[in-house]
């Protein structure tokens, strides 16, 4: 019987609930519909003012003329802004005036006109240089386009467009066959493929 009477005190009573539940109703209902004295009208200044009361001094209606002729007036201009609040400089001083273009100076003529460029120069030739083979002061000498070797002596004409002019220790003369073109090639090898 003690246990009974101990959880009946623990246990909130019926009136002390619907006490609260409905003091949890008008906080909400208070909350949620607008009070009369908020309304939501116009600003205050548009707003017609009640008559004056005691103590008040009444407005001239004139006080309340509107000037739209200040809003069609020319506004001021704006000047250039130099402000740049990340720029801890002195203001760089302005560039010079750009100087005066020189006149044209007239052509000097110091003789014959010079004679007209000549035919272009032959394309390189494309032959390297691989390697000699000497037998009793006889040489050949072996040339290479990276796909076709070439042998041949000095005087000898190298695939139907180069001729050997000279073979040396460490370097060959070689010219087209017309004679244009004469180049000194060194002895290398191909890139390997």
């Amino acid at each position: 019987m003690a246990t009974e009477e101990a959880v009946a005190s623990t246990r909130p009573r019926a009136w002390l609930l619907i006490l609260l539940g409905l003091a949890a109703i008008a906080l909400i209902a208070s909350w949620m519909w607008p009070s009369a004295s908020a309304s939501p009208g116009s600003p205050a200044s548009n707003q017609t003012r009640p008559p004056a009361r005691r103590g008040e001094a009444a407005v001239d209606p004139s006080d309340l003329d509107v000037k739209l002729e200040s809003l069609q007036a020319a506004r001021p201009e704006t000047g250039p802004v130099e402000r740049n609040p990340f720029r801890f400089q002195p203001k760089p001083p302005p560039p010079a005036p750009p100087a005066p273009a020189p006149a044209p100076m007239p052509p000097v003529n110091t003789g014959p006109p010079p004679p007209p460029p000549g035919p272009p120069p032959p394309p390189p030739i494309p032959l390297k240089f691989i390697g000699i083979v000497e037998k009793q002061g006889f040489k050949v000498a072996a040339l290479s386009d990276c796909r076709v070797t070439y042998y041949g002596s000095e005087g000898e004409v190298i695939d139907g467009r180069y001729r050997l002019v000279r073979i040396g220790i460490e370097s060959l003369v070689i010219e087209y066959v017309d004679g244009r073109g004469r180049t000194t090639v060194r002895l290398e090898g191909c890139p390997p493929r």
